[in-house]
């Protein structure tokens, strides 16, 4: 009597192969998700989602990985995510509820336009703590790429590096405004590099924020002015 061969079903679209070796190599989109799970892109991704549904549509169910795979708005929450982790967003978690708060249309959120618009909304808000241990980590990059000490990046770093750094938000005022190092910075700035920092740092701006942070701003100049900046 004859047997009918074993059939071998992906668990996710229920897809069936007469041999295992096709099973294994097959990619549905549902598995292909699933397999991505664990990238940073997708993590952040998910957390968007979740905040998404929390915030907008003020949901108290809680979404699953599944939940979110089986989304319509998966290719875009992931696209977000995946945008976040190849800008180096600044505090991906604060950027999402900015964009929430502010009513953005997802289909903008992986605008730079928009982010840039973020980064100087929290630029003005963010701990100094915060602030500080970026400017920090920057120095050290800096420093291993030049071998130079880090807390001369601002005295013989790259001025149009340091100006990027600027308005990527990598070196914040509280760093410019309350560093020695950092007064010389600008100083040695021409007319086209302080226009391009300028709706970062602007004077205006910060200077009133330094004198209503008295005690912020003491801790950022006693932080850098110890450690040599």
């Amino acid at each position: 009597m004859a047997t009918t061969p074993s059939k071998f079903s992906c668990d996710f679209c229920n897809k069936t192969f007469a041999k295992e070796t096709s099973i294994a190599v097959h990619v549905c989109e549902a598995k292909r998700r699933h397999q991505e799970q664990n990238e940073p892109g997708v993590r952040l991704g998910f957390q968007a989602y979740i905040k998404f549904y929390a915030t907008v549509q003020r949901s108290t169910k809680s979404k699953t990985f599944e939940d979110f795979a089986g989304s319509a708005y998966y290719r875009a929450f992931v696209k977000f995510g995946r945008y976040c982790v190849d800008t180096r967003t600044i505090n991906p978690g604060q950027f999402m509820t900015w964009l929430l708060k502010h009513n953005k249309k997802i289909d903008f959120w992986c605008s730079d336009r928009v982010y840039t618009e973020y980064l100087l909304d929290y630029l003005k808000v963010e701990a100094v703590e915060d602030a500080l241990a970026r400017a920090i980590e920057y120095s050290m990059t800096w420093a291993e790429n030049t071998q130079a000490p880090p807390h001369d990046c601002l005295r013989y770093g790259n001025v149009h590096a340091l100006c990027h750094a600027i308005v990527s938000g990598r070196l914040s005022p509280w760093t410019i405004y309350c560093s020695d190092s950092g007064q010389q910075f600008l100083s040695n700035l021409d007319v086209a590099q302080v226009s391009l920092i300028w709706p970062y740092i602007d004077s205006d701006v910060w200077l009133k924020k330094l004198q209503q942070s008295p005690d912020d701003k003491a801790y950022a100049t006693t932080i850098l002015t110890q450690a040599g900046w």
